[in-house]
């Protein structure tokens, strides 16, 4: 009986309840983590998600960009580049952006001509997920795309030097083959992409004798050979272009050859060709046939530049719907020997 008090004082002095509070501690201490953690999340994700109202992604800048000479492969960005700006020699085009105008051994060069690369895949159709999305532009910053044409300078509107002779210093052009003047003909009518025409020289001679005769066969497409006004009468960029009822070119075509001084350079454009001539026959239409042009012989020994090419009724080579169309020409090559 004496030893129930002790028994009693000794389980007063138990360490249970001590562990039973610590352990509602910790549980308590893990709740209010937890929420912590849960609204982190859910703010952060508020953060992310652009909503109505919510702040645009900033725009790519030109300081943003690597320098034109970061590295030999890389790509200048579009609007660094200037015709009289330094560039790495070989530069490639940017993977990332094809559309963007990149320097190639000096020279600024225009991926199809300008015109913007459409979008495909993911990223068209994460466009079409952001569509319908509203933001608000940080300064400084612009939710719409640059105008199309211009990749050097995305930000500027295109400038043009002139479209008439208006405020020319130059004489107007008399229709007669002669330089230093403005021509005031306008340009015409242009087909469309799949009525353009088109020429290929499809036989050709490689080796010829000095004054030895030879023939070149062409052949064209689209191109109706029913139209020459004669240069020599003042018919020189006199007449605007026309199409016929189909929609193809009323024109014609040249063929011409001259003799090369040097393959490495190009050629002195003033001295009058070996050969010339301007075939219009009557024929020619939408589908592709061939004309046989007879080459007289040529006065030396070299090699020698043959060339054909279309032109409408006043000589201008056809116009294209689209820049990137290749123009209805075709050249090869002769070598003269004695």
């Amino acid at each position: 009986m004496y030893d129930t008090p002790a028994r009693n004082a000794r389980q007063s002095r138990s360490p249970r309840p001590q562990r039973r509070t610590r352990l509602i501690a910790v549980i308590a201490t893990v709740v209010v983590f937890g929420g912590i953690v849960a609204v982190t999340q859910v703010s952060s994700a508020g953060t992310n998600w652009r909503g109505r109202g919510a702040p645009c992604p900033p725009a790519t800048s030109a300081a943003q960009q690597p320098p034109a000479s970061a590295s030999p492969g890389a790509s200048a960005p579009a609007a660094t580049l200037s015709p009289g700006a330094a560039a790495p020699t070989g530069s490639a085009p940017n993977p990332a952006n094809p559309a963007a105008a990149y320097h190639d051994h000096g020279a600024i060069q225009h991926p199809g001509d300008g015109q913007e690369a459409p979008v495909a895949g993911a990223q068209n159709r994460q466009q079409d997920r952001n569509r319908g999305r509203n933001c608000t532009p940080r300064p400084g910053t612009t939710s719409a795309a640059p105008p199309v044409g211009n990749p050097a300078n995305p930000g500027a509107p295109l400038e043009i030097l002139g479209n008439s002779c208006e405020g020319s210093q130059k004489q107007p052009h008399d229709g007669f083959q002669n330089g230093d003047r403005c021509v005031s003909t306008e340009f015409g009518e242009v087909a469309t992409a799949e009525d353009n025409p088109s020429l290929l020289i499809t036989n050709a001679p490689r080796r010829v004798r000095v004054n030895q005769s030879f023939t070149i066969r062409v052949s064209t497409r689209n191109l109706v050979r029913d139209r020459f006004l004669a240069a020599g009468q003042g018919g020189y960029y006199k007449e605007s272009s026309f199409l016929n009822e189909d929609g193809l070119v009323r024109g014609h075509f040249h063929t011409a050859c001259r003799m090369l001084t040097s393959d490495r350079a190009a050629p002195d454009p003033a001295p009058v060709p070996a050969f010339f001539v301007a075939t219009e026959d009557g024929k020619g239409g939408a589908q592709a046939d061939e004309v046989t042009v007879t080459v007289p012989g040529l006065p030396a020994a070299g090699e020698a530049q043959c060339a054909s090419w279309a032109g409408d009724g006043s000589h201008r080579v056809p116009m294209m719907q689209r820049a990137n169309q290749i123009p209805a020409f075709d050249v090869v090559r002769v070598t003269v020997t004695r």
